[in-house]
């Protein structure tokens, strides 16, 4: 298993939403919204696809 980093108040925030949730830890939450994340961009036709769907989440401009 693979450890990632991420800001303290990120984490925080994370925290927040997956008790809301009902999720049974922050670990549980992100590894959902992953997975979710991936099969979207793994379903993508092209790269174009991927890029503009990057764009449009804000991470590349």
């Amino acid at each position: 298993m693979s450890k990632i980093k991420i800001e303290a108040n990120l984490y925080e925030r994370v925290k927040k939403i997956s008790e809301k949730a009902g999720y049974a830890s922050p670990e549980e939450f992100l590894i959902h919204v992953i997975e979710k994340e991936l099969s979207v961009l793994e379903s993508a036709d092209s790269d174009a696809d991927v890029t503009e769907r990057l764009r449009g989440l804000g991470y590349i401009e």
